[in-house]
C-alpha cells in the first residue's frame, strides 16, 4: 500500500497547491478523502481515460462537489486529457478546472455537482439506467451492460432532504450496483455538525433497504480496500460505506476543524503539510512513483477491449438488438422517425379534437412510445392527473426486472435529479410529470439540467387558474414565466392538441436542451390551420389568424395555451369593430428566439401595437409588447372557485382582451396624431 500512500499524498498536495494559487477553494475534503479516492480509483474503478464516453465504464460522481480538486487530481493522474497547466488554472476563466465540477467542460466529469445532494440523486439515476438496460439487453450468453456507479457524499449531501427522497427510491428499486462512500468527518462550514446533524445515518440507510458497511477508517488503506471489495459484491441492494475521516488530513495545525473546509491553508500551513508528509517536491510536481498507482491507461484500454469483444460477439449473434442498443447509447433517433412524426401530426390535425393539452400529451406519448422504445416515463404520484402513462407501459418495481415507467412517489426534487442521472448515463430517454405548481420543488435540478445542456423532458400539468377549486396553493401564476427565465430551457405552453404534438416532437429532437411542457387541465378548442401554418408551429411563434391584407395591420394579439382561443375569439370581435388584427400563437418563446430576425419581424412587425394574453404574471411579456402595449394576465395569487368563475373574476375573458386591444389601438392612434 506504500505506493497508494504516495498517490493519496499527491492528491492532497495538488489540491492544496491549486487552492493556494487560486486563493480560493476547498482543500479540506480533498485532503480528508484522498486515501479513499486513491484506493477506489487504483483498485476498483473500471474506466478508460482514453475514452471517457465508453458506455460500459463505471461512473464516478463527486456529490460533495466543492472538493473538485480531488476529482481533477484523480483525472490528471489517471491519464485523462487534463494537463497540469489546467490544474494550475484552477477556478480561472475558461479553464477546464472550474470551482465545482461541470459536465462537458472537463473530460471524465460525469455530472455537474455543487448543490449538495444532487450528485447523489444523479448517481441513483445512473445506477437505475444501468440496471434497466441490463435487464433489457443482457442475455445468459451475452453480458454487454454491467458496470457500477460510485458516489462520494459528505455530511451536507445527507442533510439535504433530497438525499432522503433519492436514497429511499434506490433501496426500493434494489440498485445493487450503486456504491456510496460517506465522508463522515463531522464538520461543515459552521463547525462541528453535532449541533445540527444528529441522525443515526447507518440506521437511516438500513431502513431504506441499503446494505451498510459501518465504522470504516477512512485513512486505513487496507480497511478501505476491504470495504470496497465487500461493497462490490452484488447483493441486490445499494451499499453505503460509512468512512470516518479527518477533514484536512495532513495539515498539522488545521486538520479536523472547519477553518480548513473552504479557504486556502496559507503559505505557512502548506509548508507544514509538506514537512509532515515528507513531500519535498515543489507545487504541481508529482513523482512517477506517486503517479503510477493511479495511471489507468493500460488497464482501462484492456478493460474496454474485453468489453468490445463481448459486444462484438453479441452483435454477431443478435445484430438487430446490438444495433438498437448502439443507437440508444449514441442518442440517435430511429430510422423513419421523422416520417412517423409527420404522419402523426397530420392525423392529430385531422381529428380536430377539443381536449385538454394534458390528454393531447398522453395521446402523443402513446404514439411516441411505439417509435421510441427508449422512452422512460414517470410521475411524482400524479400519473392519473398528469396522464403520463400509456397503453402497454410497464412499471418498474425492482430495477433488475426492467420496465419503462417509474413511480417516484411524492418526491419531485428527486424525480428530476434522478432524471438527470438517467439522461447523463444514456440509453434511455426519460420524461417525468407533476403539477406545474410543484415544479418549484425541483427547480434547482431543472436548472442544473439546463446548465449541463442535456435533454430530459418535464411534463407539468394543471397550468393555471383553470385548475379551479383547489385554489391558490395549487394554481401556478408565476411558474411558467420563471421557467422561461432559465437559460437553455425550452418551455412550451401549447394552445391545442396540434401544438401539443409539435411540442412533444420538438422535445424529443432536442439533443442539448431540456424541455418543459406546460399543459392544461381544461379542454382547449382545436384551431384551424393550413399545412403551411401547421409547419410553422415548430418555430415557437407564428401567425395563426392572419389579418386582412388589403388594409394596414392595426394590432397583434399574442397568446399561449388556454388563452389562445380567447385571442382568436377576440380577433373576430375586433374585426367586426373594424380593427384589423392578427393572432400570433407563441407556444415557445425559446424556439421563437432561435429563429432568424427576418422571421421574428414578419411575425411581430415593428411599430404595430401588441397585446399579450396569458393566465399568469405579466412582466415577462413586456419584451414583446413593450411599454406601449398591454398584457392581459394575472399579477396576484388565485382563488378557490370553479374555473369559469375564476376566469371572469380575474378578467381572463374575450371581453377583457377586446377592451385592452381597443385601448391599445386608440392610444397608438393618438400618438400618431
Amino acid at each position: 500500500m506504500h505506493d497508494l500512500t504516495l498517490a493519496a499524498n499527491a492528491l492532497r498536495l495538488l489540491a492544496i497547491d491549486a487552492v493556494q494559487q487560486a486563493n480560493s477553494g476547498h482543500p479540506g475534503m480533498p485532503m480528508g478523502m484522498a486515501d479513499i479516492a486513491a484506493v477506489l480509483w487504483a483498485r476498483h474503478l473500471r474506466h478508460n481515460p482514453a475514452d471517457p464516453a465508453w458506455p460500459d465504464r463505471d461512473r464516478f460522481v463527486l456529490s460533495n462537489g466543492h472538493g473538485s480538486m480531488l476529482l481533477y487530481g484523480l483525472l490528471h493522474l489517471s491519464g485523462y486529457d487534463l494537463s497540469m497547466d489546467e490544474l494550475r488554472r484552477f477556478r480561472q476563466l475558461h479553464s477546464q478546472t472550474p470551482g465545482h465540477p461541470e459536465f462537458g467542460i472537463t473530460p471524465g466529469v460525469e455530472t455537474s455537482t455543487g448543490p449538495l445532494g444532487q450528485g447523489l440523486a444523479n448517481a441513483v439515476g445512473m445506477a437505475l439506467a444501468e440496471q434497466l438496460l441490463a435487464a433489457e439487453f443482457n442475455t445468459p450468453e451475452h453480458t454487454v451492460i454491467s458496470h457500477r456507479t460510485f458516489a462520494f457524499v459528505g455530511d451536507g449531501c445527507l442533510m439535504e432532504g433530497l438525499s432522503h427522497e433519492a436514497c429511499s427510491l434506490a433501496g426500493t428499486w434494489g440498485l445493487g450496483k450503486l456504491v456510496v462512500i460517506y465522508d463522515d468527518n463531522g464538520i461543515s462550514i459552521d463547525g462541528d455538525v453535532k449541533g445540527w446533524f444528529g441522525d443515526d445515518t447507518p440506521a437511516r440507510f438500513e431502513a431504506y433497504g441499503w446494505r451498510v458497511i459501518r465504522h470504516v477508517d477512512g485513512h486505513n488503506l487496507a480497511a478501505i480496500d476491504a470495504a470496497l471489495q465487500a461493497a462490490t459484491q452484488d447483493c441486490g441492494r445499494p451499499t453505503l460505506i460509512c468512512a470516518r475521516t479527518v477533514i484536512g488530513q495532513g495539515a498539522p495545525n488545521k486538520a479536523g476543524g472547519h477553518d480548513v473546509h473552504g479557504a486556502p491553508l496559507g503559505a505557512a500551513e502548506v509548508a507544514a503539510v509538506r514537512a509532515a508528509l515528507h513531500w519535498p517536491h515543489p507545487p504541481f510536481e508529482v513523482p512517477d512513483a506517486a503517479r503510477a498507482p493511479l495511471d489507468a491507461r493500460s488497464r482501462g484500454a484492456a478493460a474496454q477491449a474485453a468489453w468490445q469483444a463481448r459486444f462484438d460477439a453479441f452483435r454477431q449473434a443478435q445484430p438487430e438488438r446490438a444495433a438498437e442498443l448502439q443507437r440508444r447509447l449514441q442518442g440517435e433517433l430511429p430510422p423513419g422517425f421523422e416520417a412517423q412524426c409527420a404522419a402523426q401530426l397530420a392525423a392529430v390535425d385531422q381529428r380536430a379534437e377539443t381536449i385538454a393539452s394534458r390528454k393531447a400529451s398522453q395521446n402523443s406519448l402513446t404514439a411516441l412510445a411505439g417509435a421510441l422504445p427508449e422512452l422512460l416515463g414517470g410521475s411524482a404520484d400524479l400519473a392519473p392527473s398528469n396522464l403520463t402513462q400509456w397503453k402497454g407501459c410497464r412499471s418498474v418495481v425492482r430495477a433488475a426486472e426492467g420496465g419503462n415507467y417509474l413511480h417516484y412517489g411524492v418526491r419531485e426534487f428527486a424525480m428530476v435529479a434522478i432524471q438527470t442521472g438517467l439522461t447523463l448515463h444514456g440509453g434511455v430517454r426519460p420524461f417525468a410529470g407533476t403539477f406545474l405548481m410543484f415544479s418549484e420543488y425541483a427547480r434547482n435540478a431543472i436548472r442544473m439540467a439546463a446548465l449541463m445542456r442535456i435533454n430530459p423532458i418535464y411534463v407539468f400539468t394543471h397550468d393555471s387558474i383553470g385548475l379551479g377549486e383547489d385554489g391558490p396553493t395549487h394554481q401556478p401564476v408565476e411558474q411558467t414565466a420563471t421557467l422561461r427565465l432559465v437559460p437553455n430551457l425550452d418551455v412550451w405552453r401549447p394552445g391545442d392538441a396540434v401544438e401539443t404534438e409539435v411540442a412533444w416532437q420538438t422535445a424529443v429532437r432536442h439533443r442539448r436542451t431540456p424541455t418543459a411542457l406546460i399543459l392544461s387541465r381544461q379542454n382547449l378548442p382545436h384551431q384551424r390551420r393550413d399545412a403551411t401554418t401547421r409547419a410553422a408551429i415548430e418555430k415557437g411563434g407564428y401567425v395563426l389568424v392572419q389579418e386582412r391584407t388589403d388594409r394596414p395591420l392595426q394590432l397583434v394579439l399574442i397568446a399561449t395555451g388556454s388563452e389562445l382561443d380567447l385571442a382568436v375569439q377576440a380577433q373576430a370581435q375586433l374585426a367586426a369593430l373594424g380593427v384589423n388584427t392578427r393572432v400570433v400563437s407563441m407556444p415557445s418563446c425559446f424556439m421563437f428566439e432561435q429563429q432568424e430576425a427576418a422571421w421574428r419581424r414578419a411575425v411581430l412587425p415593428p411599430g404595430v401595437p401588441r397585446v399579450a394574453v396569458e393566465a399568469g404574471v405579466t412582466a415577462g411579456w413586456r419584451q414583446y409588447v413593450g411599454l406601449e402595449g398591454a398584457v392581459v394576465g394575472i399579477d396576484t395569487f388565485g382563488e378557490s372557485a370553479p374555473a369559469g368563475d375564476l376566469a371572469r373574476h380575474f378578467g381572463m375573458t374575450v371581453a377583457a382582451v377586446v377592451d385592452a386591444a381597443q385601448r391599445c389601438v386608440q392610444s397608438a392612434a393618438g400618438q400618431v396624431r
